[in-house]
């Protein structure tokens, strides 16, 4: 039923934001949507939706200065642990080129809104930064702002590598969460991504350390997840 009921609302978001790709006069200015299907959400290794299918979708804001906000909101579900049905992150950020070297940066912040947390406020707040160059990405998430002592000045470390063959685009990952507490594991992550008539569609492989497993039990299990996209 799960599966239905989120087939039936990703149709109706496809159905009604055709008009959220807009772009000024000038072309400084331009909006853009998007709108997702997956078979599970996974975040930093960890279920959100607890092994169950999850909706998402994104708008965002753009500036040809590298000027960015936007807002990305998923269903979750904390199995029993919390109330909280929705994820909604909150985002703005800057990035460019640096001059012709041929490297690029990222520099924003995120907050993570979970409206109806009933039990605790899970609501936290990142700052973050990317350097890129080539076909590799390296990370750095520093939690600035959580309700909870065990995420309150966590960092969170990541490297990602994308490389183009045909019309695939295959990726890999690794992250390493470094929590304030003292805990800490790895992630890690193999992908395939492509598009056909207009949709994308993307196939996961991800898992995390035995120290991620020791911290969030089955929530941290190796999966796959099959993602359906549309940009908007």
């Amino acid at each position: 039923m799960k599966k239905i009921i989120s087939l039936m609302a990703l149709s109706g978001l496809m159905a009604s934001g055709s008009a959220m790709a807009w772009e000024s006069q000038d072309g400084a200015w331009s909006t853009s949507g998007s709108v997702a299907l997956s078979s599970e959400y996974v975040w930093r290794g960890v279920t959100q939706s607890d092994s169950e299918p999850a909706i998402s979708g994104s708008f965002d804001l753009g500036h040809t200065s590298g000027f960015y906000a936007g807002v990305w909101a998923s269903s979750i579900d904390f199995d029993g642990a919390s109330d909280a049905s929705t994820e909604i992150d909150y985002y703005a950020g800057f990035s460019s080129d640096i001059g012709d070297s041929g490297f690029s940066y990222d520099v924003g912040a995120l907050y993570y809104d979970y409206p109806g947390a009933s039990d605790e406020d899970l609501d936290f707040t990142e700052v973050y930064g990317f350097l890129s160059y080539s076909f590799l990405t390296a990370g750095v998430a520093y939690t600035i702002d959580a309700d909870f002592d065990d995420l309150e000045d966590s960092l969170y470390y990541s490297l990602d590598a994308g490389y183009d063959v045909g019309q695939v685009n295959l990726s890999a990952g690794v992250g390493y969460y470094d929590y304030d507490s003292g805990d800490d594991y790895t992630n890690y992550y193999v992908a395939a991504a492509t598009e056909l008539a207009g949709f994308g569609f993307e196939l996961k492989y991800t898992d995390t350390n035995d120290e991620g497993e020791d911290l969030f039990g089955d929530a941290a299990d190796d999966t796959v997840i099959f993602t359906i996209s549309k940009s908007l």
